[in-house]
Parts: structure tokens; C-alpha cells; sequence
């Protein structure tokens, strides 16, 4: 296995669900693990061109955003659908966590023997994501990302280390 090098200077971080009141603000449905930390990047792009970000608020599990030059419903309901995507250089996170666009496509090995598991193909978001693991044959296994079965990313390797139990 060989370094992977992280890629794309954009990150799809949401898409616009719809509008809110009658100034242009939209509803996005954030695709990080918590709303407000989409809710807390000054600029977002659409369309590939950056949108200043002029209000932002999480309401339940949406964030409702005020961008600049959407200033009413039919503008507003005009980003309808659209994907919001941040910079990657403008987002610092903390150490030890990684945007899930990163981990898609690395090879999943067992820990203990360095077999390999298979491809992570997804991760379904939820209390502990859950990795979807692919193998050559068309099986897929379910692995909660818990530290009792993900034992780490070689980001050297390109690898997810897991410990699997009997039957998973």
C-alpha cells in the first residue's frame, strides 16, 4: 500500500433543503457531525463561486444561513437542491479527527491477521457512524466505528485498521 495524499481543495459539507422566511435565508442540511460547525464557516460556495456567509444559526438539525446577494424567497428558492461546499484550507480541525471524503475508498485490514476486509464504500451518520465495507466478491460488512472494532487509520499505509468479532 502507498501514502495517500488528501485531495479536493473543496469539501461538500450540505445542501440547501429550502427557504426560510421572507429575507433569502435558505435551510441546509449540514453533512458534518454537528450542524454549528458548518453554521461557523464564514464562506461557502455554490455553483463554484464563494457566497459570504452573512447569518448562520442551527435550528434543530438544520442550519438556517443568511448568504450575501440572496436577499429573498425567489432567490432563495432558486439554491433549491444545491450542494454547499466549503474550502478545505479554511477549516482547521482537531487532531485526531478527518473529513469522511478522506476515508472513502481506503482499504479496510484486520488488525490482528492483516487480512484484508474489504473497501469502505460509505459511512451511514448516526450516534456511531457505521462503516460500510465492501470486499471483492460483493459482500458488505457493517462496522460500527466504535473503538472496540476501528482501531485506527494509517493515513501512511492508506489503510483502516479494524478488529472484527465472529459473524461480522
Amino acid at each position: 500500500m502507498k501514502e495517500i495524499a488528501l485531495k479536493d481543495e473543496f469539501l461538500a459539507a450540505g445542501r440547501i433543503v429550502g427557504t426560510h422566511g421572507v429575507r433569502g435565508e435558505v435551510r441546509v442540511e449540514p453533512w458534518c457531525d454537528q450542524p454549528s460547525f458548518l453554521a461557523g464557516i464564514g464562506v461557502w460556495h455554490l455553483d463554484g463561486q464563494p457566497r459570504t456567509v452573512e447569518s448562520a444559526r442551527v435550528h434543530r438539525r438544520l442550519v438556517l444561513a443568511k448568504l450575501a446577494g440572496i436577499d429573498d424567497i425567489p432567490a432563495a428558492q432558486a439554491q433549491r437542491g444545491k450542494t454547499v461546499f466549503i474550502r478545505r484550507d479554511g477549516v482547521r480541525l482537531p487532531e485526531g479527527r478527518f473529513f469522511i471524503q478522506d476515508i472513502l475508498g481506503l482499504v479496510v485490514l484486520d488488525e490482528a491477521s492483516g487480512a484484508t476486509v474489504g473497501t469502505l464504500a460509505d459511512v451511514w451518520p448516526g450516534r456511531q457512524d457505521i462503516y460500510v465495507v465492501t470486499d471483492g466478491m460483493g459482500a458488505q460488512h457493517l462496522i460500527p466505528n466504535v473503538p472496540a472494532f476501528v482501531k485506527g487509520i494509517d493515513w501512511r499505509r492508506g489503510a483502516i485498521m479494524v478488529s472484527l468479532i465472529e459473524g461480522m
